[in-house]
């Protein structure tokens, strides 16, 4: 346990932010010294630095990625939060896309200051992976579920039960990227994907799953267990 503590304290920059990071410091870089030898006023050259130094700064909080690893080798029924976030929603749902049947949906919101590294859920494998494209609703919204843009990853536990995982792009988020492919085995503490700026997960549970989180609860990816699973 001392080792995995240790590990949870290393954070490192994701590599999907690694260009962007890259060039945008060079570009700051090089604005900011034509400022400063160009400019006879120094007053620019700090106006400069405060705004696009906190923009920078946000952006590279945004593309944190630390090295997590779950508390407990017995992952077995075990669904942990496939990202940082927020629970904004737990309701009984009709899921007539794959399941036809209920479901208890767990939405997880992120916003543009937590980590978008999204992490499997669950132990098992990767059955099914699809992109839609669609809308781009504020992330939290009933309907974001449905009509934003959106990617589904339908995996099935070592024991056999089906859970669903859904990212959701939102109101700014452009972009959502899926490692995972279907036919794959997966794990906790592995990554299933990224999210560029704010977004939301949803995971749909068989409807006999004990719930674990409530709404409201702020969640760690890979590390807070919303759900036992029956």
């Amino acid at each position: 346990m001392g080792k995995i503590k240790k590990k949870l304290k290393k954070i490192r920059i994701h590599h999907e932010g690694t260009d962007q990071l890259l060039y945008g410091g060079i570009g700051i870089a090089l604005i900011a010294l034509l400022l400063w030898f160009g400019v006879p006023s120094k007053i620019p050259f700090w106006i400069f630095i405060v705004i696009f130094g906190t923009i920078y700064g946000i952006v590279l909080n945004f593309y944190r990625c630390p090295i997590r690893y779950f508390g407990s080798e017995d992952t077995e029924k075990i669904v942990v939060a496939p990202a940082d976030g927020q629970i904004v929603v737990i309701e009984e749902v009709d899921e007539d896309k794959y399941f036809h049947d209920r479901r208890i949906m767990v939405s997880i919101f992120m916003s543009l200051w937590n980590v978008h590294a999204n992490w499997f859920p669950v132990d098992g494998t990767v059955k099914m992976v699809k992109h839609f494209d669609g809308n781009y609703h504020k992330a939290w919204l009933p309907k974001a579920s449905e009509e934003n843009e959106h990617a589904d990853i339908l995996l099935t536990t070592t024991d056999g039960r089906d859970i669903l995982c859904r990212q959701i792009a939102g109101a700014v988020a452009r972009r959502i990227v899926t490692y995972a492919q279907e036919g794959d085995e997966c794990f906790i503490d592995e990554h299933m994907g990224f999210i560029k700026l704010g977004s939301r997960v949803d995971i749909f549970l068989p409807i006999d799953s004990e719930i674990c989180v409530k709404m409201g609860q702020s969640t760690t990816g890979d590390q807070t267990v919303i759900a036992k699973l029956s």
